[in-house]
């Protein structure tokens, strides 16, 4: 095959691997990885995916499983929202340029099927990949993930085929990582270095002679270094638990603030004590109402966010948007059509307010975003008043 420099072979243990580097929206993508394979006759294809994005490129209409109690109930909204917004960006930047996200990997497993190779998963699960990213976040970190998420949607007009095919260039690409790296290292470190391990041990180990392994330009690097090395995976498939601080902070600050009402009650009276509840009620309350109604949730739901905010505020084992979600979910439930229409109402800032399914997420996380954003008010007020 002519030289192409985003086809890398590399030798390991007896087995030859070749390593096709790819933009993940590029039709030149899926076109060189289905010529690589139909040319090279690979005894196994790796493919830069975990099973459940396998089973959704196989099964384009799972969304209609979803189970929107049960991701409320396993506080799972903003992976969801997250996950729904950047699937969001990658659908735009696709119907502009004419190629569908993820092409390649479908050309990879059709070509696969057609030469008789085997197919096999490289990628860690998506759900622990999200995980272990979302446990390194605080709260604020989030929201700006969230929000910068919702503005690059904005800039995808800008986006040319040229702009695509550059990103397979290794000076961009390492441009991109050092950014991505100085301002938020912990979620580098998750989301592309181990990442790189994980899918160079899966690559290695693959079954047969010659492997072909796709996966993205970025993550081309990493895996050519990982590439031959004994360092297993060890760990990097589990979910680590809660930092002791993050416990600390989760019961401290509720106690801390009962111990201000229990503390203006004793120093100021009962004149003192009750005005402090009130404060605390009104700013938990208010803002976390705002924030369901931000998001366009039902009169009941905003209600619901009301009253329960100044509650769940010094309840660390339930949240506010928990609440008005499910209110929401249950006075507003999803029909089979708002589950239809998901994958085409993404593609919009208004969709995600148009359909049920992502209205819901947004009613728990501006909730919770509201709520918090009220305990913050609060405790200045609170210690004024003392």
């Amino acid at each position: 095959m002519e030289e192409n420099p985003n086809i890398h072979r590399l030798f390991h243990d007896g087995k030859e691997i070749i390593l096709v580097g790819t933009a993940h929206v590029s039709k030149k993508s899926a076109d060189l990885v289905r010529s690589v394979i139909l040319e090279e006759r690979p005894d196994a294809v790796c493919v830069e995916l975990c099973e459940s994005r396998l089973k959704s490129i196989r099964e384009k209409d799972r969304w209609r499983d979803m189970d929107i109690i049960k991701v409320i109930k396993e506080k799972k909204t903003f992976l969801i929202l997250a996950n729904l917004i950047l699937a969001s960006f990658q659908k735009k930047v696709g119907k502009k340029l004419d190629a569908a996200p993820g092409g390649e990997m479908t050309a990879a497993i059709e070509a696969a099927e057609e030469t008789g190779a085997r197919i096999e998963t490289a990628d860690r699960d998506i759900r622990v990949t999200l995980s272990r990213a979302w446990r390194a976040l605080g709260l604020w970190d989030k929201v700006k993930i969230l929000f910068q998420l919702v503005a690059s949607s904005g800039e995808v007009d800008k986006i040319t085929e040229e702009d695509i095919e550059k990103m397979k260039d290794k000076d961009a690409l390492d441009s991109i990582l050092s950014e991505i790296g100085e301002s938020a290292p912990a979620l580098r470190a998750i989301i592309i270095d181990e990442r790189d391990r994980f899918l160079a041990h899966r690559i290695q180990n693959a079954p047969g002679e010659k492997i072909v392994a796709v996966a993205g330009a970025g993550h081309v690097p990493g895996i050519r270094t990982h590439i031959g090395s004994d360092a297993g995976i060890e760990g990097l498939e589990t979910i680590p638990p809660k930092t002791r601080l993050s416990a600390i902070v989760k019961w401290g600050l509720p106690l801390a603030v009962l111990g201000l009402f229990a503390w203006g009650f004793f120093a100021g009276g009962a004149r003192a004590g009750g005005d402090m509840i009130m404060w605390w009620v009104i700013a938990n309350g208010v803002m976390a109402a705002l924030g369901a109604l931000a998001a366009l949730a039902r009169p009941a739901t905003i209600l619901s966010a009301l009253a329960a905010a100044p509650l769940t505020s010094l309840n660390p084992m339930i949240a506010a948007g928990w609440v008005s979600g499910l209110v929401e979910a249950f006075s507003s439930k999803p029909k089979v059509r708002d589950f239809e229409t998901l994958p085409d109402d993404i593609l919009s800032v208004k969709g995600f307010w148009k359909n049920k399914v992502t209205r819901i997420l947004l009613v728990v996380v501006f909730t919770n975003i509201g709520s918090s954003a009220g305990t913050l008010i609060a405790i200045p007020i609170l210690m004024k008043i003392l």
